[in-house]
């Protein structure tokens, strides 16, 4: 029988220590260290450490110094897969012999985005191991997504040692883990989806994918505080980390990049959550938009930008009386902290009393929107509300407001302004700081500078 001991490890950084401490002397976290028992090395299990070392080649190729100038600078070839969103987000296609994490809450599609990406994906074979689900129940989901045939081969298998085993026999040119937290050694005498457990698991997987060049996509879960479950070297082991995010009660999803080590962390994919699977969106202001209608007080047109991409969203406001004394203050979308913040400056500057009425605030869609530009654009539609009057439908804004009131410089002002001409806007206000180096009359819309919150309010409601 094995002779097994006890170790606490940190699940923020995965330091191990011998003994509990309360402050983690790596990363300096309180009351991170958790209780492992770890089982010592039997034969079977050194027999299939070997065998998982001889398929990634361990032993064959030794490592050696070599001279900068002597490196190759020729960009990898890229798998190309057949969703261009998903291939801008990676920075333009999976780089063999990298290892990619998608993290999101669990029901968000991120099971369906990867399924539905390697079901098209032609002339490549391709190993989706699923330890969540059964063979039926994907390719219920298959069918659902595509009617082509595809040569993706399924395998429901929660043990890497026989997951490798599978490989060695498949020899595929991708392998898609869902998820990573259902995975587990059999030396590591600890439930899988534990940190020990993950941490040895992905090291194995980047080992493979390294030595071999098989690119490797892992799926994770999320904590409730939204970050990915595991320890945080987790995410430090991988090459790429993609956030899958959105409200399941709504249709629109984006795909984030958090880290990237081969392309631009600010890239974005925005994706339409539909029957038939997940549609990507080529241009989101059409569908962010309210089209038609009346013209309602309490909502505001803001040129953002998330990523690289421009586009317009739709920021809804309620202002109502507080009817239980104790005002209320909510934001969907947007950060609770700064709606205060902006909600100060207007009563403080402007001189608008807020003090004793709800505010209610929304981001159309769904998105969470994290440009500083939309400032404006929430003060406008709170102070619509509060009065009640409408704001003309063909008026957008950016810009970011300061806690003097002054309206401050944004980036990329010149997309901004070009996409909302696109949409067919006929004016737009954008702070007096970016008119430097600004063309206007190049453009078929009227930009109008603006300074200060009450400047601009003065040009929206007269």
């Amino acid at each position: 029988m094995a002779k097994s001991k006890t170790v606490y490890v940190c699940s923020e950084c995965g330091m191990d220590s011998p003994k509990w401490v309360g402050k983690c002397p790596s990363c300096g976290a309180w009351n991170t260290m958790k209780e492992m028992t770890i089982r010592t090395e039997t034969n079977s299990t050194i027999n299939s450490r070997e065998a998982r070392h001889s398929l990634v080649g361990g032993g064959t190729h030794q490592p050696r110094p070599i001279r900068l100038s002597e490196v190759s600078a020729s960009e990898e070839p890229r798998i190309l897969t057949t969703d261009a969103e998903f291939n801008r987000v990676l920075g333009g296609g999976i780089v063999p012999g990298s290892m990619t994490l998608i993290g999101g809450e669990p029901g968000i599609g991120k099971s369906t985005l990867l399924l539905q990406t390697i079901v098209k994906m032609q002339g490549q074979t391709i190993l989706y191991v699923s330890g969540e689900e059964s063979e039926h129940q994907i390719k219920l989901r298959a069918d659902r997504i595509t009617q082509d045939e595809s040569n993706v081969m399924l395998l429901c298998e929660t043990r890497l040692e026989q997951i490798f085993a599978h490989i060695k026999n498949v020899h595929p040119t991708l392998v898609v883990i869902d998820s990573i937290q259902t995975i587990s050694v059999e030396n590591v005498d600890s439930s899988p989806g534990s940190i020990t457990q993950i941490r040895e698991c992905a090291a194995s997987l980047l080992k493979y994918a390294k030595e071999s060049g098989v690119p490797v996509i892992l799926v994770g879960h999320i904590t409730k505080d939204g970050a990915i479950a595991g320890p945080k070297v987790l995410e430090h082991i991988v090459d790429t980390v993609l956030q899958f995010e959105g409200d399941r009660h709504y249709m629109y999803r984006i795909l984030r990049s958090i880290k990237n080590r081969f392309g631009s962390t600010s890239e974005l994919g925005i994706y339409e959550m539909r029957n038939d699977g997940l549609r990507p969106v080529d241009n989101p202001s059409e569908l962010l938009l309210t089209q038609g209608g009346d013209e309602l007080s309490g909502i505001a047109i803001a040129a953002a930008i998330e990523g690289v991409r421009p586009f317009l969203i739709e920021t809804q406001a309620l202002v109502s009386t507080a009817a239980y004394g104790t005002p209320q203050r909510s934001a969907t979308g947007f950060d609770l902290r700064r709606l205060n913040m902006l909600l100060a400056v207007l009563e403080k500057r402007v001189g608008f009393k807020l003090a004793q009425k709800d505010v209610f605030l929304n981001i159309a869609g769904g998105i969470r929107v994290t440009d500083p530009a939309i400032d404006l654009s929430v003060i406008a539609s709170v102070l619509s509300s509060n009065v009640d009057t409408a704001i003309e439908r063909n008026v957008c804004m950016a810009g970011e407001v300061g806690l003097s009131g002054e309206i401050r410089p944004v980036t990329r002002i010149s997309q901004r302004v070009s996409e909302a001409a696109k949409l067919g806007f006929s004016r737009i206000l954008i702070p007096e700081g970016n008119m430097k180096g600004l063309d206007v009359s190049k453009q078929t819309i009227e930009v109008v500078p603006v300074t200060r919150v009450e400047v601009a309010l003065r040009e929206l409601f007269g």
